[in-house]
C-alpha cells in the first residue's frame, strides 16, 4: 500500500508522553504511528528533524468577523492566522453583521466560509427570538449557542430568567453547550452611567465599570437559572477568583459546567495599561495580580478546562479612541497563544501535557468535536510541528491577521509552530501559508 504521506523523525506527544516515531497519513487521517521501519510507502515523505509534534490545537473562542465586519478580519485572514499559530480548528462567535442567530444566517455564513477557510471552522449561534428555531439551528450544524449577558446581542431577552431557563432546557435536550460571557448587564450599565456622569473616560473607569462583582453576579445567576435544565454550561474567559470559586463549587456538586481562561488574562494585569494604553481594553478587563494568581491556581488544580484566545480583531483606528468608552474591546490572539504557552512551559509555569489538555483534548471533548484533540490511529491528521528551541520576538506587523497589533508585541518567546497540517494537508510551513483558500472544512452536523 502507498499512503499519502509519512512524517519521519518526529517526537510526538502520545498518551501523555513524548515518543520518537513516524506518522503515516492517508485520506486526511492518521493511518499509523510507529517506527520508521514499520511505515508504508508514501507519495511524500517529510523529515521532521526530531521536532515536537502536538495534536492540532482547537480554539473554542474566536471572532472571525467577515460579512459586514470583513474590514476587521475575514475567513481567509483569520484562518491563516490560526494556521500560523498551530491551530487547526476554531469555533467562531456569532456577534457578527448580521448576527448569527437563525438557520438562514448560519447557513449563509457557512456557505461563505467554505470557500475561504484554511482550517476547520465550527460556528456558534446566538439564541433566536423564536426558540422554535433552536432545533433547526442545531440541525444546520451549530456547535453550540453563545449567550452574551453584558449587552443584548441575540434574540433571547437576557433580562428574563424564565426565558433563559426555557432556552437552556431546550438546548439541554439537544446535547449542545451554551458558552456564556458572564457580566451582569444591569450592574455594568449602572456603573458605566455613574462614571460617565463623573466625566471619567480613562482605563481605570473601565475597570471600575467592569468590576469583579459584575462577573460574579452573572456567574451566580447563570448557575441558578441553569440548575434544573440538564444543559452544558461553558463559562468563557473567567477573570476573577470569586467567579472561578463559584464555578468550582458547581463542578464539585456534579454540575455539567466547564470554564475557560485566556492567555491575556493569565499573562497581563491592569498595571499594563500604563505601558500599552487603551489598546489593552478587553471584556472582561485585565485584573489585579491576585486574580491572575487565582486563575493560574485554577489551571494547576485542573478546575480550568480550556484555554481560548478570544481572538477579537479590530481596525487599529478602533483601538485608539480618546475615551475608553469609544474603544472597541478585544485583541488578536490566534498567532500568539501557542508561543506564549510554550514559553510558560519553559518557565515551569505549566506542563506541556497540560497545554495539550487545555488546547486540544478538553475542547474536543466539551464541544463534541469527533476525531480531534489527540494523535491516534484513525483520528483526523490535524497536527502542529513545533520547534521547541526556537526563540523569537513577537512581531505583530507580520501577523497574518488583519489586526496587526498585540499586547505581546516585542515579547521574547521560545517555541514556534513551524508546520501545521489540517486533515493531513500541509497548510502552514515556516509561517508561510501553502494551501489554497477553502482547503479547510466547515464543521456540520455530527461534528465530523
Amino acid at each position: 500500500m502507498i499512503v499519502d504521506s509519512v512524517l519521519t523523525n518526529a517526537k510526538a506527544y502520545l498518551n501523555k508522553e513524548i515518543v520518537d516515531c513516524s506518522i503515516a497519513i492517508e485520506n486526511g487521517k492518521i493511518f499509523k504511528i510507529g517506527k520508521e521501519t514499520q511505515m508504508p510507502n508514501a507519495d511524500e515523505k517529510t523529515n521532521l528533524r526530531n521536532m515536537l509534534v502536538l495534536p492540532g490545537l482547537i480554539d473554542v473562542h474566536v471572532h472571525l468577523r467577515d460579512e459586514g465586519k470583513a474590514y476587521k478580519e475575514d475567513f481567509y485572514t483569520g484562518t491563516a492566522a490560526a494556521a500560523a499559530g498551530g491551530i487547526t480548528t476554531v469555533l467562531d462567535m456569532p456577534n457578527n453583521d448580521p448576527v448569527t442567530m437563525s438557520t438562514e444566517t448560519l447557513k449563509n455564513r457557512m456557505q461563505i466560509a467554505e470557500r475561504r477557510v484554511l482550517v476547520d471552522v465550527g460556528f456558534y449561534s446566538e439564541f433566536p427570538k423564536d426558540l422554535g428555531e433552536v432545533a433547526g439551528i442545531v440541525a444546520q450544524g451549530a456547535v453550540g449557542f453563545k449567550l452574551f449577558l453584558a449587552r443584548q446581542v441575540g434574540g433571547l431577552n437576557i433580562d428574563d430568567d424564565k426565558a433563559l431557563q426555557e432556552a437552556f432546557t431546550m438546548v439541554g435536550g439537544l446535547g449542545v453547550s451554551v458558552a456564556v460571557h458572564a457580566e451582569d448587564k444591569s450592574l455594568l450599565m449602572a456603573n458605566e452611567e455613574r462614571l460617565k456622569r463623573a466625566n471619567r473616560h480613562d482605563a481605570n473607569a473601565f475597570l471600575k465599570a467592569h468590576s469583579e462583582r459584575v462577573e460574579l453576579k452573572a456567574v451566580e445567576r447563570l448557575l441558578e437559572v441553569s440548575a434544573k435544565t440538564g444543559m452544558r454550561l461553558h463559562f468563557c474567559h473567567m477573570t476573577t477568583e470569586e467567579g472561578l470559586k463559584a464555578v468550582v463549587e458547581a463542578k464539585k456538586s456534579g454540575r455539567n459546567v466547564t470554564c475557560e481562561v485566556t492567555p491575556h488574562h493569565l499573562l497581563l494585569s491592569n498595571a499594563d495599561y500604563e505601558r500599552s494604553g487603551l489598546m489593552l481594553t478587553v471584556m472582561p478587563p485585565l485584573r489585579e495580580e491576585s486574580s491572575i494568581e487565582a486563575l493560574w491556581k485554577g489551571v494547576a488544580d485542573g478546575w480550568v478546562d480550556v484555554l481560548g484566545s478570544d481572538h477579537a480583531p479590530h481596525a487599529l483606528s478602533e483601538k485608539s479612541a480618546g475615551s475608553v468608552w469609544d474603544v472597541k474591546v478585544g485583541v488578536p490572539g490566534l498567532e500568539t497563544t501557542l508561543p506564549l504557552m510554550l514559553t510558560m512551559v519553559r518557565k515551569n509555569r505549566i506542563s506541556l501535557g497540560h497545554v495539550v489538555q487545555l488546547l486540544s483534548e478538553k475542547p474536543a471533548e466539551i464541544f463534541n468535536l469527533r476525531d480531534r484533540g489527540g494523535l491516534a490511529q484513525g483520528r483526523k491528521a490535524d497536527l502542529v510541528v513545533v520547534d521547541f528551541n526556537r526563540k523569537f520576538r513577537i512581531n505583530a506587523s507580520k501577523f497574518h491577521s488583519k489586526a496587526k497589533y498585540s499586547p505581546f508585541d516585542g515579547w521574547e518567546v521560545q517555541g514556534s509552530p513551524v508546520k501545521t497540517f489540517v486533515n493531513g494537508l500541509l497548510v502552514m510551513d515556516e509561517q508561510e501559508i501553502v494551501a489554497k483558500a477553502g482547503s479547510g472544512e466547515v464543521i456540520r452536523g455530527d461534528r465530523a
